[in-house]
């Protein structure tokens, strides 16, 4: 009988045993399988372009460059194989509070990464902190944030990024254009002094204040005596402008220069100049910046002598490589600069090629 039951026990304690033995082998097997599900499921749902969410936010999309940025930026992501669709525009309309009230929301809708033309540069850091938070990567473009902001992007390892050009160059090239032409040409009256009217952007605007400053800065370290007859906010705007100038001519007819911030206002300044009955490029020189093709053809013709060409096919192409390179998890630098060029009757041409063929240009991403 006890053998019987030292049998019965045995093998009940074997079964036990074997039991398990199985279950601690299904248990590995299960989490083994888990872990292939979970790294395949990781693989599935690797991010493509295709993929992407994109929010790109323009300060107005009635100024001409950022238009032309933000059309040329969307071909670029297209082409890298972006669905339009998932590309969404916001227009700011000039407003901070609009800004951050729409960023909060396509952040919430689950977008993927931003791309920002601030309105306020003062206030990028709220704009940061709230990309932050959501763990969405940043670029921004055009209007740099100061530098105690981009020392934090450095400092902290954000995956922050600013794209644009140095308004200082701009500045600096537009002064170089007007001493190219020569003191004894500009000189009409023969008294020795550069008589200039300046056409600003928007006030508290960074290009606003370096292109003005730097433009007049680089005829005074080149010895030039200068004096400005009148100064205003043509706040970017070719009629905004046109009325800035026409008013500062009432006052003082008889300009050698007038400088501008921008392109479109010296469009604006050159309608101005026509109706005084002064004759742009003999009576009076106009410079711009931005090389916008309108300016480029008047350029052409003769009655602007020079603009500067801030990039906006190169920006555009640099901040698509920027987005692939955060969705690829790949090191990205907190600046990549794009320079000015300066642009006079001799250049005019090729530059005005670079800009009607950007959109067929092919760029490997």
């Amino acid at each position: 009988m006890r053998r019987k039951l030292f049998e019965v026990l045995t093998v009940s304690v074997l079964i036990t045993a074997l039991l398990a033995g199985c279950s601690e082998k299904n248990i590995e097997e299960t989490e083994a399988d888990a872990a292939a599900s979970v790294a395949s499921s990781a693989e599935e749902k690797e991010m493509t372009p295709a993929d992407m969410r994109v929010g790109v936010f323009i300060y107005k999309l009635s100024d001409t460059y950022m238009s032309l940025f933000k059309d040329e930026l969307i071909k670029d992501l297209v082409k890298a194989g972006f669905k339009e669709e998932n590309i969404t525009v916001v227009n700011s309309a000039v407003s901070q509070g609009y800004q951050m009230l729409q960023l909060r929301k396509l952040i919430a809708s689950g977008v993927d990464i931003l791309v920002v033309n601030p309105v306020n540069t003062s206030k990028t850091a709220e704009v940061t902190d709230l990309a932050m938070e959501a763990e969405v990567p940043l670029v921004y473009v055009n209007r740099e944030p100061d530098a105690a902001e981009e020392i934090r992007w450095e400092s902290e390892s954000m995956p922050v990024t600013y794209i644009g050009c140095d308004a200082r160059q701009a500045g600096t090239f537009q002064g170089k254009i007007i001493m190219d032409l020569g003191f004894e040409n500009i000189d009409k009256n023969g008294d020795g002094v550069l008589q200039y009217i300046m056409v600003k952007g928007e006030k508290n605007n960074a290009d606003t204040y370096f292109r003005t400053r730097y433009s007049i800065d680089a005829l005074k370290k080149a010895g030039w005596n200068v004096e400005k007859l009148a100064e205003g906010n043509g706040n970017w705007d070719k009629n905004v402008a046109e009325y800035v100038v026409t008013e500062a001519l009432e006052e003082n007819p008889s300009p050698e220069v007038i400088i501008c911030n921008n392109d479109m206002m010296a469009i604006g300044a050159l309608e101005a100049v026509s109706k005084s009955g002064l004759v742009a490029g003999d009576d009076v020189y106009i410079i711009g910046a931005d090389a916008f093709e309108v300016a480029l053809e008047k350029i052409l013709e003769g009655k602007i002598v020079g603009t500067v060409f801030n990039n906006y096919v190169e920006q555009a192409r640099l901040t698509t490589g920027t987005i692939l390179s955060y969705m690829k998890k790949q090191n990205v630098a907190h600046f990549y600069g794009s320079d000015y060029v300066k642009v006079t009757k001799e250049n005019a041409e090729t530059i005005l090629g670079i800009i009607r063929e950007g959109d067929e240009t092919e760029e490997e991403y």
